[in-house]
């Protein structure tokens, strides 16, 4: 046990929860569902145009370049132009579709249940996730994650995402932590541990491809969750 840490905030999606693996299944369904090979000769290919444009958008919508519905609209629509589909109500009901396949998947990264049994006993466990609220509760209660954290603090409820200071502060409030007692895991550079740095608050890379970090250096740096508790 590090004495130095009372609480310690998690990122959920690719830190605890395969947002990866889990994301990728639901769209190989949908696809299939919605006969998408209609116009894409394989799920691949249809993969390969979704989700560099998913992750700009998810990177747009942290720095508050568009809101919740742009991202929503546009993630789909941009996989929908080509097909000649620019319909808002479809995307929503699209979105709704997705969102709901994606709450019943349950794989974890690897080591997630054990990080968590370990710590829980000597730590205040929390949440700080830019994910939608809707559907980050359900992938917590039906992945077996919900009972180890006290709280989870979304950046709904803070009205701003990571990697900004406000919402890390938010969350030092919300949880009556300490900021010099605290410690944020995650597995985004920007959102978690870059925005934890500037927040004034210990960071835990979770690096798995051991990429490169310039602008910081990070408190600490793990390439698997088990190596965690080596340092906690």
């Amino acid at each position: 046990m590090n004495t130095r840490y009372k609480s310690i905030f998690f990122d959920l999606d690719d830190t605890l929860w395969d947002t990866n693996h889990n994301n990728r299944e639901c769209l190989e369904e949908i696809f299939a569902d919605y006969a998408f090979d209609r116009h894409y000769d394989s799920f691949e290919t249809f993969y390969r145009f979704y989700m560099p444009h998913n992750m700009k958008l998810w990177g747009k919508y942290r720095n508050h370049e568009i809101d919740r519905q742009t991202l929503i609209l546009e993630r789909f629509l941009y996989v929908l132009r080509p097909m000649g589909i620019e319909d808002n109500v479809f995307v929503l009901r699209l979105n709704h579709d997705f969102l709901q396949r994606t709450a019943t998947k349950t794989k974890l990264i690897p080591g997630a249940i054990e990080l968590l049994e370990y710590l829980y006993p000597f730590y205040r466990l929390f949440i700080l996730s830019n994910g939608f609220r809707e559907i980050q509760a359900l992938k917590l209660q039906n992945s077996n994650l919900a009972c180890y954290f006290e709280k989870v603090i979304l950046s709904e409820d803070a009205n701003i995402q990571k990697p900004h200071k406000e919402i890390f502060d938010f969350a030092l409030t919300n949880t009556n932590s300490r900021r010099n007692e605290s410690l944020m895991i995650g597995d985004c550079l920007e959102a978690d541990i870059e925005g934890a740095y500037h927040a004034k608050i210990d960071q835990l890379w979770y690096n798995p491809d051991n990429h490169f970090c310039k602008r910081i250096v990070p408190t600490f740096q793990v390439r698997t969750l088990g190596e965690i508790g080596e340092i906690l």
